[in-house]
């Protein structure tokens, strides 16, 4: 009986020492969080040695008196940023409002980072932590951007806070999972000149684009009307030129009709004349006749005699001719031997008849006094004489009369 009762004492201390271990140095790690053992020196794949050990994910014992244990929590850790006049590139101040998503990372080497720095640290200091760093990146991402490029593209923006900030983080033993930026604003409403200049040229866009889509669409219209119509007009000229061909096989019918109807008539019409021609051909004969009879015979005579007449007309001037060349070849003659003087004596010859003619028409007068004085030629009494006559003609004064008196 006391070496029952000592086994059952011996397996009630181990039992009960097996359920002091379990309760004080076991421990298990859940799938958010790592466990760390301090105590131990612990070789790493880098070749550095550390003094703990890290249990992720399953279980394990605390070596009495030689280790401590410590829990790190890997969950999301949602930091609220805001930065109050940040100086963006330009010198516009600027104000940002984000989200972010953190936690520490639970990979190797960047877990010995959150060992190093975090270890011991409350949930609210890691989350302080971070949030200034964030903030100070934030400030330093603002300053190489201008207004315009932080507003435009808030995803570029946020995509480069994100490796600005990786590596700072990334020391601190954190991991950024997400970042959003939700609001961007300026006291100095520079953003809201830039919103409404983007609203104005979006809304002239889309009135370009609705005037364009419109041009198109009259474009169009006017496209299918003009299709529609040219298919009209080919229509109708289809259907004009099938009335145009059913016109003409109407005429040709008509025509071919029509032609023989005239060919009967022009038949009937070119017996009748050739009936005709053979009775006005034998009319002719007879008026031929009758005029050869009546006309021709009577003409030929009186032809004949007149080119009698004519004949002996023509002689008669032939002889005239010859006799009138003679005169004046006689006439030549008597000019030549009458010398200087032919000349005078043949004017003389053509003003005696050429002064009958001129006296017959001149009433019967008398003669006074005729005096005739060459003023040319004459001597000195001569030209006296002429004078005197002139000076009674012109002036009326009488010289014979007073050297009578």
């Amino acid at each position: 009986m006391e070496i029952i009762a000592l086994l059952l004492g011996i397996f009630g201390a181990g039992t009960g020492a097996a359920f002091w271990v379990i309760r004080n140095l076991y421990y298990i790690c859940q799938p958010s969080e790592v466990l760390i053992f301090a105590g131990n020196r612990t070789p790493l794949a880098d070749g550095r040695a550390v003094g703990y050990r890290l249990v992720k994910g399953g279980s394990s014992i605390q070596v009495p008196l030689l280790e401590r244990t410590f829990r790190m929590e890997l969950t999301n850790m949602i930091i609220e940023l805001r930065v109050s006049n940040a100086y963006s590139k330009g010198g516009i101040p600027l104000t940002v409002e984000g989200v972010a998503n953190i936690k520490i990372a639970g990979e190797e080497p960047t877990i010995h980072n959150a060992i190093e720095r975090l270890l011991g640290k409350s949930r609210k200091d890691i989350e302080q932590l971070a949030k200034e760093t964030l903030e100070g990146n934030l400030r330093g991402v603002l300053a190489s951007l201008t207004p315009e490029q932080v507003n435009e593209d808030k995803i570029a923006f946020a995509k480069t806070l994100l490796e600005e900030a990786e590596d700072d983080l990334e020391k601190l033993g954190l991991v950024l999972d997400t970042l959003q930026i939700k609001n961007i604003s300026d006291e100095v409403r520079y953003l809201n000149s830039i919103g409404r200049k983007q609203q104005a040229e979006l809304l002239r866009d889309a009135r370009s684009a609705e005037a364009h889509a419109q041009a198109e669409a009259t474009i169009k219209a006017s496209e299918n009307q003009r299709i529609t119509e040219l298919r009209r007009i080919a229509r109708d000229l289809e259907v004009a030129k099938a009335e145009a061909e059913r016109r003409v096989r109407d005429a040709l019918t008509k025509r071919t009709a029509m032609i023989a109807e005239v060919e009967a008539v022009v038949g009937a019409e070119v017996a009748r004349v050739q009936a005709e021609v053979a009775v006005q051909t034998e009319r002719i004969k007879q008026v031929e006749q009758q005029l050869q009879a009546d006309v021709v015979a009577p003409a030929e005579a009186e032809c004949q005699k007149a080119i009698a007449l004519a004949k002996g007309d023509a002689a008669k001037i032939v002889e005239d001719g010859k006799a009138q060349a003679a005169g004046t070849q006689r006439l030549a003659e008597s000019w030549k031997a009458a010398g200087a003087s032919a000349r005078e004596i043949f004017i003389f010859q053509k003003l005696e008849p050429l002064l009958e003619i001129m006296a017959a028409g001149v009433p019967t007068v008398e003669v006074e006094n005729l005096t005739v004085i060459d003023a040319t030629n004459g001597n000195n009494v001569t030209k006296m004489a002429s004078f005197f006559e002139q000076l009674h003609q012109t002036t009326g004064v009488d010289v014979k009369k007073l050297v009578g008196n």
